[in-house]
């Protein structure tokens, strides 16, 4: 896993004038030197989608389709080799990795069936009123155009199939821009891709630093940028081309909810144990990990210690090793920030339960109670393993400190009520409502995004495929209806 990995321009391999290495977080070895494309070759990319995408538009859907299912077939069949580079290049402990692999399988399968169901189109009648007489309306979708696709670090594999997927299945064009810290694994992606019958141009994969990323931006030929990450590059990139569509997929600071009637001993060590795995489980690098939990003050003092002791049964260490629960951050600096953000806390009253402290790119699982709300942690996301537990008094409390937050991507409500779940649906100013669990559950084929300031749009295959299209009518005339 050492060798120079070209990148991917228009269906084939290339290599540019300069390189970057790819470092493991865990123990710094080199895992890869990746090729970076030069500003000819990007051009190049750009042309050949813009050049391909009515043609693209117009393959048929088994041709399509098929390319998706080969894709499902070679990413099972190499799936521990693609889950040791992702764990290498990401420091996600191999498990964890394991299970990204099978998500992107599950991504390019609900891709391939949707592909072949896809636009069918709707009929309308249109002689409601006297001058549509012997009218008929067919409402199909059809591209907006070649897709600017910016996938993020934490989910490398998935997140890039997330935009990949979408966009073959509909016949749009794609550029994928992978993370400059988790690119191997999209080539990987290339690699399989390669293999189809799609048309060139119809994709490429561009390592391209992020210093450069705003001449892709603002290129007019790709008028879908679908952006996950950060919220002030999202926001940024939206605001610098306003007549583009985006859709962006940014942070959350999830909330996991624990009620009253969650009281049984059952009850509290099943939330206890799901709260601290998805709390900690990408090294808390997940814009829908728990980071706040907030509990009924009936149970409070019953959750807070079996919240704590799930955290410390967790085992931290070698990604590589199947036992590992917690790995490294992805960076040195991502820990030293996680660092910084306990201490500040600490400082300014917040209680520490467990953990705190960092070895390298590792942090420590951590347990916060008591955090003052004018802290770091208590407004923005972590993007660590850190959870801080609230007491609250009855549910209109614990959803109005849901709802408190500027993030509103998903929450996660640990109660046994219906009625209660359909009061969270409506009340709660997120994306994703999770009853019975935590706010970390993601099923692939739903719809995925948040409200306020975790971002625009939806991913989830049949919801990314409606965002990379739009509606148009046709009219049909003097028909007998």
């Amino acid at each position: 896993m050492t060798s120079t990995h070209a990148f991917w321009l228009a269906g084939r391999q290339a290599t540019g004038e300069d390189s970057f290495d790819v470092t493991n977080p865990w123990d710094g070895r080199l895992v890869g030197t990746v090729a970076v494309p030069t500003d000819a070759q990007v051009e190049e990319a750009v042309a050949a989608a813009h050049a391909v995408r009515e043609e693209f538009a117009a393959t048929p859907a088994h041709v399509r389709a098929a390319a998706l299912d080969h894709v499902v077939r070679r990413l099972t069949e190499r799936t521990e080799e693609i889950a040791q580079l992702i764990s290498a290049e990401n420091g996600k402990p191999v498990k964890w990795a394991r299970g990204e692999v099978g998500r992107a399988v599950s991504v390019f399968r609900f891709a391939a069936e949707e592909a072949r169901r896809f636009n069918g189109g709707d009929a309308q009648r249109l002689d409601t009123d006297a001058g549509g007489t012997g009218r008929l309306g067919l409402t199909r979708r059809f591209p907006r155009g070649p897709v600017l696709g910016i996938a993020p670090f934490n989910f490398p594999l998935n997140l890039s199939a997330h935009k990949v997927a979408p966009a073959i299945a509909v016949g749009t064009p794609i550029i994928l821009k992978p993370a400059p810290a988790t690119p191997l694994s999209s080539l990987i992606l290339g690699e399989l891709l390669a293999e189809t019958d799609l048309p060139a141009g119809s994709w490429s994969v561009l390592t391209v630093p992020n210093d450069r990323m705003p001449a892709l931006v603002q290129d007019e030929r790709l008028p879908v940028i679908s952006f996950t990450g950060s919220g002030p590059v999202g926001y940024a990139i939206m605001e610098s081309v306003p007549r583009k569509h985006c859709t962006l997929e940014l942070g959350g600071n999830g909330a996991a909810v624990v009620l009253g009637d969650w009281s049984s001993e059952e009850d509290l060590n099943w939330a206890a144990t799901r709260i601290a795995t998805f709390s900690n489980y990408q090294g808390g690098q997940s814009c829908i990990s728990v980071q706040r939990v907030i509990a009924d003050a009936s149970v409070y003092d019953r959750l807070v210690p079996k919240i704590v002791a799930a955290v410390e049964a967790l085992v931290t260490g070698d990604p590589s090793d199947a036992a590992t629960d917690v790995g490294p951050l992805v960076s040195e600096d991502a820990a030293r920030r996680v660092e910084s953000w306990v201490d500040e806390a600490v400082t300014a009253g917040a209680t520490l339960l467990t953990g705190g402290k960092r070895d390298g790119a590792t942090y420590a699982p951590t347990v916060l109670t008591d955090l003052p709300g004018t802290t770091t942690i208590a407004g923005e996301e972590v993007f660590g393993p850190v959870l801080y537990v609230e007491r609250t008094e009855g549910e209109a409390e614990a959803f109005a400190a849901v709802n408190a937050s500027k993030y509103g991507l998903q929450a996660g409500v640990f109660t046994h009520d219906l009625q209660t779940a359909f009061r969270a649906h409506r009340a709660l100013e997120v994306g994703g409502v999770i009853i019975g669990d935590v706010p970390s559950y993601r099923a692939d084929q739903m719809p995925y995004g948040g409200a306020k300031q975790s971002g625009v749009g939806r991913e989830g295959v049949r919801y990314a495929m409606d965002d990379y299209t739009y509606e148009r009518v046709l009219v049909l005339t003097g028909l007998a209806l």
